[in-house]
């Protein structure tokens, strides 16, 4: 009974799965050989290119015979089966656990091909671990939606047939056709958080309440949905954010007051929607709730800024700015610039439009320093720098690190792409090429490439 119950949930799961080969990520212990097993027993399978992968993760000492274990089990079904040997670190301090899977899924991520479908074993009781353990580390309706049956990853799909099946029907099919199976002790050990929750937490929970693996799967179903209406409302959240501005200095900006106005459970979720989309990594909690405090609480003429590892956040004029961080450049740099793209020390570069061209004698590029003054060409009156980035609505932290560009004697001929003297005018006229000014991170005026003199 447990050969047909498998086998046909398999062979209906296989049918409305992404097209593809079909990969199994294959330890080698219980419910992954019943998983590459069955699969193996059906004609459709083979036909999807069935093939199985296997980490070694080199923690035990016995690993390195756990892969011929898992080689000749490939073998004996026929099944091409590729062994994947990793290193695990734990440098992120993110423990055992977290670090073996991170270069597990790396392993897989490697070897899937495009297209292809990664099929794992996980169950209804592993669905249940998993919600505990995000339950416990306080994860909302994403978290607590736990495991996906399927999702995209590495160009292809993470599949997970089995999460409908208890742990039972695994074993009771592993023990009707006799299959060996390795046994890893770390299953079994209670310092590990999983195997804590498996063999202490859920069995005192089934003491008080029938198939408490039941209730949580169901549970995560209903996460799940609430999830996914949560992310609908976000998007049209940013989309509405972000309405109106489709070029210029603010069109990877969000509207500040605004967001800070959205319910609470849509907050977080706009501003990693907002955030990933511009490849940065978002805040923590802890680092929202500032964002949200200085927001609400910060004078008008003030720029609030919240840092977290790789990206930062300000705000300005009512607008929200992403960047990955940067320090400010030396105040003291320079450097004689022969035309040729640069490389600017506070990020970004500076090049010559429509074209390059070798400039002869060179000119000089330094960051600006104080009290710089410059009369832009067909204006009447000199104006001091800062006036004049304030007139420009070039935002505060982009100041310091704007290009000025000068002759050999010292002389201002332009402030990156944004203006020019009479003198730097007439230069870039007679070059037929003028500076722009490029940066991934810019929140100020785009770049000026006409062959007309810079305002």
């Amino acid at each position: 009974m447990a050969d047909l119950d498998l086998r046909t949930h398999l062979a209906a799961a296989l049918a409305a799965a992404p097209a593809g080969p079909v990969w199994v990520g294959f330890s080698g212990g219980r419910d992954s050989s019943a998983l590459l097993h069955a699969l193996a027993a059906l004609p459709e399978a083979h036909a999807r290119g069935l093939a199985a992968i296997h980490v070694d993760h080199g923690l035990h000492a016995d690993s390195a015979q756990w892969a011929v274990h898992c080689v000749a089990y490939g073998a004996a079904l026929q099944v091409p089966l590729t062994v994947a040997r990793v290193r695990v670190t734990r440098d992120r301090g993110d423990g055992l656990e977290a670090a073996a899977r991170a270069a597990r899924y790396a392993a897989f991520a490697d070897a899937l091909p495009a297209g292809g479908v990664l099929a794992l074993a996980h169950h209804r009781d592993d669905q249940a671990e998993t919600v505990l353990l995000k339950l416990l580390r306080g994860a909302g309706p994403e978290g607590l939606g736990g495991m996906r049956p399927l999702r995209t990853f590495a160009g292809g799909w993470l599949w997970r047939p089995l999460l409908d099946l208890p742990r039972r029907a695994l074993a009771d099919y592993v023990a009707a056709h006799g299959l060996a199976c390795i046994d890893d002790p770390a299953n079994a050990e209670p310092g590990l958080a999983r195997s804590f929750l498996r063999h202490t937490i859920l069995p005192q929970l089934a003491r008080h309440w029938p198939d408490p693996a039941r209730a949580l799967a169901t549970s995560a179903a209903l996460c799940r949905d609430a999830a996914r209406h949560l992310e609908t409302e976000a998007a049209t959240a940013l989309a509405a954010l972000q309405a109106g501005i489709a070029a210029g200095p603010d069109a990877t900006s969000l509207n500040a007051t605004g967001w800070c106005a959205l319910p609470a459970a849509l907050r977080g979720r706009v501003l990693e929607r907002w955030l990933h989309a511009q490849g940065l990594p978002a805040p923590t909690r802890a680092q929202r709730a500032a964002l949200e405090h200085q927001l609400t609480t910060a004078r008008s003429d003030r720029v609030p800024r919240v840092a977290w590892p790789g990206a930062e956040l300000r705000a300005w004029r009512g607008r929200l700015y992403a960047m990955p961080t940067a320090t400010d450049p030396p105040r003291d740099w320079q450097l004689d610039w022969d035309g040729a793209p640069l490389a600017l020390p506070g990020g970004g570069r500076l090049g010559l439009q429509p074209q390059p061209v070798v400039l002869d004698p060179p000119l000089r590029v330094r960051q600006r320093r104080a009290g710089e003054q410059l009369r832009p060409a067909g204006d009447r009156h000199t104006r001091a720098l800062h006036n004049l980035f304030q007139q420009w609505s070039i935002a505060p932290w982009r100041r310091d690190r704007c290009p000025l560009i000068e002759d050999a004697d010292g002389q201002l001929l332009a402030v990156a792409d944004l203006a020019c003297t009479a003198a730097g005018a007439a230069l870039f006229a007679r070059l037929g090429a003028h500076p722009q000014w490029q940066s991934a991170t810019r929140a100020d005026p785009p770049a000026i490439a006409s062959a007309g003199p810079l305002r």
